[in-house]
C-alpha cells in the first residue's frame, strides 16, 4: 500500500512541464468559457498525482509514458518540491471548485487566475513556482532537509550534467 501511495523521485522535469500545460491550457478555457465544471477533473488530477503519482492521473501516466520520452532524454528532477507543487495545486484547485459551485464564479476566477503565473512559468520556462516555496520552506526549516536531501546538495546533478 506504501508503495501505490507514493510519488517518484526523480520526477522528469519534461514530464511536469506537459502536465503544467495542460492545466495551464484547461484554468484558460474555464476562465474563457466559465465552464467550471473543468475544475473536477482538474481538482482530480492534482490530488491524484499528490496521493499517488502518475498511477491514478490520466494526464500524469500520458506526460510521463507517451509525450515526454517523445521531447528527448528524461531531465530528472528531485521529487518532493513537485509533490509539493501539486499539493499547492490541489489545494488551489480545491478551492476554485467551492468557490464556483457554492459561493461565487467571481471568487473561483480570482483563485484560477493565480494559475496562470505558475503553470504558464512552469511549462513555458520550467520554472516551478512550488519548488521555490519548497526551496523556501526547507532553508526556513518548516521542511526538514531530512525530506529532500537531493534538494539541498545538488552536486549530484551537476556531476551528473557534466
Amino acid at each position: 500500500m506504501r508503495e501505490f501511495f507514493s510519488f517518484p523521485n526523480p520526477v522528469n522535469d519534461k514530464a511536469a512541464r506537459v502536465v503544467a500545460g495542460v492545466v495551464l491550457a484547461t484554468v484558460v478555457v474555464t476562465l474563457a468559457t466559465g465552464f467550471y465544471w473543468l475544475l473536477i477533473p482538474l481538482t482530480y488530477g492534482f490530488w491524484a498525482r499528490v496521493l499517488t503519482g502518475p498511477k491514478l492521473s490520466p494526464l500524469g501516466w500520458v506526460a510521463m509514458n507517451v509525450v515526454a520520452p517523445r521531447l528527448g532524454p528524461k531531465k530528472p528532477v528531485p521529487g518532493p518540491p513537485k509533490r509539493f507543487a501539486q499539493g499547492m495545486g490541489a489545494f488551489m484547485s480545491t478551492t476554485a471548485l467551492v468557490l464556483a459551485f457554492a459561493v461565487s464564479h467571481t471568487a473561483a476566477d480570482v483563485v484560477l487566475a493565480l494559475f496562470l503565473p505558475a503553470a504558464g512559468l512552469e511549462s513555458i520556462f520550467g520554472y516551478c513556482v512550488g519548488c521555490k516555496a519548497f526551496a523556501l520552506l526547507m532553508r526556513a526549516g518548516v521542511i526538514p532537509q531530512e525530506i529532500c536531501e537531493e534538494c539541498a546538495d545538488i552536486g549530484g546533478r551537476l556531476r551528473a550534467a557534466a
